[in-house]
């Protein structure tokens, strides 16, 4: 035995000895049963990672809230009084997909409010008092009693070109005045829906993206805007372009001065649409105004928001993104 494994015996018996003052038992590791010399030691265990489970009940209240508007509406308006949007249980209901993407619910009874039939024949007792809209040679529409109300699209343009799904005069169940609204569509002029299938463009039960001029889905139901507060029912059920068809004829309402503001705050020359579709042209780098679809190999510049603004009566124009290139934006 050479000097190398004399040392290391006498190393182990020390530790030993140590190991027998101290008290201390070594510790064996007990091989798996089928294991053999060469298998390989077990892989760590990984940590759990705990996920929190989702609430097993939701709110009725947080569930009916309307979403979140998407238009840019007065801060004035103020919200209507309706009832529960959530049927009380055992309360037999239908669903039905409308305008937009929200479903909205249906419940089977309405019950009219007192005077229904005096706010009816409102809507149709009006006279002509305004004068006829004048229209410049680039289709900016002046109404001489509004100024700064310049729309480019009139009501009969919009409907031909398609707009709300072609589900705009579709039966429509007011919940405010709980009634259900039909029909009004034949107040329109004649010569607005020559030649128009009114089934596909105006009365369409179900939201057709198809019929929309850019062929889009947006916007929300008139049952959201009414639910909103947005709808002044003593003059239009419908909403703003009810009272748009309405005003472009030269009828005048107590109602004018709020729907010229909300088409302001939205596409007049400030209105947050109109700018937001401008921005993005300039962002893509686009400097002419095109008709999606019409070139396959143009970009295409936010269908939906241009869609949005033609449900505002209102079209970007070359003249309108040529001001917005050379203001640098602004």
């Amino acid at each position: 035995m050479n000097d190398y494994e004399t040392r290391r015996l006498a190393k182990i018996k020390q530790n030993q000895a140590l190991l027998a003052e101290l008290d201390i038992k070594p510790v064996f590791v007990k091989a798996s049963r089928n294991a053999d010399a060469d298998s390989k030691p077990p892989p760590p265990k990984r940590r759990k990672i705990m996920q929190e489970n989702a609430p097993s009940r939701t709110s009725a209240r947080i569930a009916a809230t309307p979403a979140k508007p998407s238009y840019n509406e007065n801060d004035d308006t103020k919200a209507v009084p309706l009832p529960r949007s959530m049927a009380k249980r055992g309360t037999k209901t239908k669903l039905k997909q409308q305008l937009g993407s929200r479903i909205v619910e249906e419940t089977e009874s309405l019950v009219p409010v007192k005077g229904v039939e005096s706010i009816k024949a409102g809507w149709t007792a009006w006279q002509t008092v305004g004068p006829p809209p004048s229209r410049e040679a680039n289709g900016t529409i002046h109404f001489e009693d509004y100024e700064g109300f310049t729309p480019n699209k009139s009501p009969a343009e919009m409907l031909a070109e398609g707009c709300f799904g072609g589900s705009y005069y579709r039966p429509l169940r007011s919940r405010k005045l709980g009634i259900v609204v039909s029909g009004d569509w034949e107040e329109l002029p004649k010569e607005w829906i020559e030649g128009l299938d009114v089934e596909r463009y105006l009365t369409n039960p179900t939201y057709d993206a198809d019929v929309n001029k850019y062929k889009v889905s947006c916007g929300q139901s008139i049952e959201e805007w009414e639910s909103a507060g947005w709808i002044s029912h003593e003059h239009d059920v419908r909403g703003w372009f009810q009272w748009y068809s309405r005003f472009y004829r030269g009828r005048r309402c107590d109602d004018d001065a709020r729907q010229v503001s909300r088409w302001k705050k939205c596409v007049g020359e400030t209105g947050r649409w109109r700018r937001m579709l401008l921005k993005k042209y300039m962002q893509l780098g686009v400097r002419e105004v095109f008709d999606d679809g019409a070139d396959e190999d143009a970009p295409e510049v936010s269908p939906v928001v241009h869609q949005t603004c033609h449900h505002w009566a209102f079209e970007v124009r070359q003249e309108h993104l040529d001001g917005y290139w050379a203001s640098g934006g602004r």
